[in-house]
């Protein structure tokens, strides 16, 4: 990830024609190095990890997941399913070693976070057409091709240098990240396994009677918060609030939402449990569980505290606490292009969060394009837009429709992408919109393959 000033930082130095730049080692600049350097084209990726780290990372491999394991649904199906349909058939890095390195999590793509990241660093390494170069970078050549894939936690100095090329200020958000604990301090004799609907048995969950909700709830409402800093203004993603943030919107949100009950049944007492929180394998040996939707900024102390009122996880310890991080993007309509260079500095590409897309996937998939075009442009090729009605059209128009009045990050789903012809019932929306967008992607791949 690009950084600010200190130790080891460095200006960008000229680069040959057959060569792009790549600032940041995050999931959209790996994609990104992976897909010019297929395309036979030089990569030098600045990446400034292990010399300086974000208050997120802690490891030195590239591609590190902080928040979840998880890369949710896999069917083609659902939105972000087909999106990772539609990047494997494009030949993409991070979906081969997600296949790789994949876990247990019933219907959603979860993976062993370590071998993950292992697994693109090697890729990487062993590539002869790329690159790493562990510097941090301080400032940006808009006269070069460089793709900026600094992520979400994108340091101060290198927001600056992009705010001065763009000439526009940045908007953030926070994102919260759940805790981990360890599988061997779970009483399982109150945590059960089973996914929703009977569709397997990924998932351990901890019922609640509606007496041990109300307590938890009383608790998690009066649990004292890590205080924000004073330029750091609360502007959270609906997508992934804290579970203070939802609590606090009404007794019964949680129970509609991560703790919801629905389609489970405690063998213990035949019923459905008033709520249910869930707990998803983090890791290959099973000995690391994720809290579902528990993305928190509550103080150390305090999540011990609350989170132990739990059923089953009483006596819980925790491999990892939750916490909270600024997320720094654009107001990306009006400022890029569809080819995700900016469209008053051709030669600078934007992939990831920092581009207004919201998830793992999405960040991979926007630095699968700017790797393609970015080397497309090195070679004096037309640079190209995949259709409107496939999953990566659909984030691009999301990331390019200057009539949206309040820019926001956004996962993919089906409202960002163009109505189905006639009426479809909903139960066979999901099949039709994959359908449509996997013929429409094959015919722009062949496109792209005979010279277009």
């Amino acid at each position: 990830m690009g950084g600010g000033q200190g130790a080891g930082s460095l200006a960008l130095p000229p680069q040959t024609s057959s060569q792009i730049i790549i600032i940041g080692g995050g999931l959209a600049g790996v994609e990104a190095a992976w897909q010019a350097a297929r395309r036979g084209v030089k990569v030098r990726l600045y990446e400034m990890k292990p010399r300086r780290f974000s208050p997120a990372h802690q490891s030195p491999l590239l591609g590190e997941l902080v928040c979840s394991n998880s890369l949710r649904a896999d069917s083609v199906e659902n939105a972000v399913g087909l999106l990772k349909e539609e990047m494997r058939r494009l030949g993409s890095l991070l979906l081969a070693a997600a296949a790789a390195t994949r876990v247990a999590a019933g219907k959603a793509l979860a993976v062993d976070r370590e071998a993950f990241a292992a697994y693109l660093t090697e890729a990487l390494e062993n590539e002869p057409l790329v690159e790493i170069i562990r510097e941090e970078v301080t400032e940006l050549n808009a006269d070069q091709t460089t793709i900026l894939a600094t992520g979400p936690l994108t340091s101060d100095a290198l927001a600056g240098a992009l705010a001065r090329v763009t000439g526009q200020e940045h908007l953030h958000f926070y994102d919260a990240i759940a805790p981990i604990v360890y599988a061997e301090s779970l009483d399982m004799s109150k945590v059960f396994r089973a996914s929703r609907y009977g569709a397997g048995e990924d998932y351990l969950n901890c019922p609640f009677t509606e007496e041990e909700y109300a307590a938890f709830y009383q608790a998690l409402m009066a649990a004292e918060q890590a205080p924000l800093r004073s330029f750091e203004e609360p502007r959270y993603f609906e997508g992934c609030l804290p579970l203070e943030v939802m609590a606090a919107r009404g007794y019964l949100t949680l129970v509609y939402g991560p703790l919801k009950p629905v389609g489970l049944v405690d063998p213990g007492t035949g019923r459905q449990p008033f709520a249910v929180a869930q707990l998803r394998q983090e890791n290959r040996e099973g000995t690391l569980y994720n809290l579902v939707g528990f993305q928190t900024k509550l103080k150390y102390g305090e999540q011990e505290r609350v989170f132990r009122l739990i059923p089953g996880l009483e006596h819980a310890e925790f491999a990892r606490l939750g916490s909270i991080h600024r997320n720094t993007f654009i107001r990306s309509p009006g400022l890029l292009s569809p080819h995700l260079n900016f469209l008053e500095h051709p030669h600078l590409f934007l992939a990831g969060q920092i581009s207004g897309v919201e998830g793992y996937v999405e960040s991979g998939a926007m630095g699968l394009l700017a790797g393609i075009n970015a080397a497309r442009q090195a070679q004096a090729r037309p640079l190209v837009t995949p259709p409107r009605a496939t999953a990566l059209g659909a984030l691009i128009h999301h990331l390019t429709n200057t009539e949206t009045k309040d820019f926001q990050p956004m996962n993919v789903n089906f409202g960002l992408f163009p109505p189905l012809p006639g009426r479809t019932p909903k139960k066979l929306r999901g099949a039709a919109y994959a359908t449509r967008a996997l013929e429409e992607l094959e015919d722009w791949q062949r496109q792209m393959e005979e010279g277009g």
